[in-house]
């Protein structure tokens, strides 16, 4: 059996991790990244999410995937190096393993940890397949090593997460996707509009995993700012902006409390917010537009019978 290959590009630069935290903290309004929600437990409880009835896009993914994996497969084709962005667990790309037939997999996290177990695990269940990890942050460059292999690779990026940029963020980022694929293509998730109760819930949960969720992001600021920030001091906000077609979420401050940490320190009244992640939404029509202006040249969509939820490939 062979064993994955890991390659660790991503590494904890605690001095500019403290200092972007720090900006953040200090902007008007307070801001963390949404990446800093993915550690150990972070992904964990992301995982969570998932399973919960009020987190449809998961599900509704998988329904279009396992409705049309075969007529994607005829328009992405078969035997590529297969790209998983934001790999996680790698159970999605892992269910496309015997339609899509990929010659190497090569699984994309800025959790390292969590990437690896995964990734052991999942090889395992394929044990002839080619497995590369990659710990990278592609937030704001996605820059592939060499061992990713040359040619024409199909990157995969399943779940919306192309929803935490802003369309001009995302863009960018297709670009780069763009170049990163070299002549292959995209196969991509993407969240669409729907009533504001539909999106709020799936991002509050009654069961608070949501919540829980976001709180860790305290914890994590914490653990790499040396912040003395309490739990019990912040409520999980999760609410939508129609003008910007996008969930919000939010730690809002439920007393006046003051974050410390060397060197600095943020005063937030109560009621004030920390912003901690967007998810944007789109119409199929606009997130084909969106493609066409990073460069792809064809598009097809899949979406279920309802349209909540669009699986996109781009050559």
């Amino acid at each position: 059996m062979r064993s994955p290959q890991f390659i660790q590009l991503h590494r904890e630069d605690s001095a500019a991790t403290q200092a972007e935290l720090a900006a953040g903290l200090l902007d008007t309004p307070a801001r963390v990244a949404p990446k800093f929600l993915y550690d150990a437990l972070g992904s964990r409880l992301f995982d969570a999410i998932t399973e919960l009835p009020e987190y449809y896009p998961t599900r509704t993914e998988r329904a279009i995937f396992d409705a049309e994996k075969r007529a994607i497969a005829a328009v992405a084709g078969t035997g590529h190096t297969l790209v998983d962005l934001g790999a996680g667990n790698c159970e999605k790309a892992g269910r496309l393993f015997d339609t899509l037939n990929p010659r190497r997999y090569v699984a994309v996290d800025i959790a390292v940890d969590y990437l690896r177990h995964s990734l052991t695990t999942l090889q395992r269940q394929h044990p002839a397949l080619e497995m590369v990890g990659v710990g990278i942050d592609f937030s704001s460059s996605l820059s592939l090593p060499r061992e990713a292999g040359e040619g024409a690779k199909l990157l995969f990026y399943p779940g919306s997460s192309i929803g935490n940029f802003t369309p001009s963020q995302a863009c960018s980022f297709l670009r780069q996707a763009r170049e990163a694929a070299l002549g292959g293509g995209l196969l991509i998730g993407v969240d669409l509009l729907k009533p504001k109760e539909t999106l709020e819930l799936a991002y509050d949960d009654p069961l608070r995993v949501t919540a829980a969720f976001n709180l860790n992001l305290l914890r994590r600021l914490n653990t790499l700012l040396g912040c003395d920030a309490r739990v019990e001091d912040f409520a999980h906000v999760a609410l939508f902006d129609d003008a910007s077609s996008r969930i919000e979420m939010h730690l809002q401050a439920r007393r006046d409390v003051t974050l410390r940490w060397s060197g600095g320190a943020r005063h937030l009244v109560a009621g004030e917010r920390i912003h901690t992640e967007n998810s944007y939404k789109y119409t199929v029509e606009g997130f084909d537009r969106l493609l066409h202006d990073a460069g792809f040249s064809r598009t097809t969509c899949w979406t279920d019978p309802q349209r909540w939820f669009a699986v996109f490939h781009a050559a």
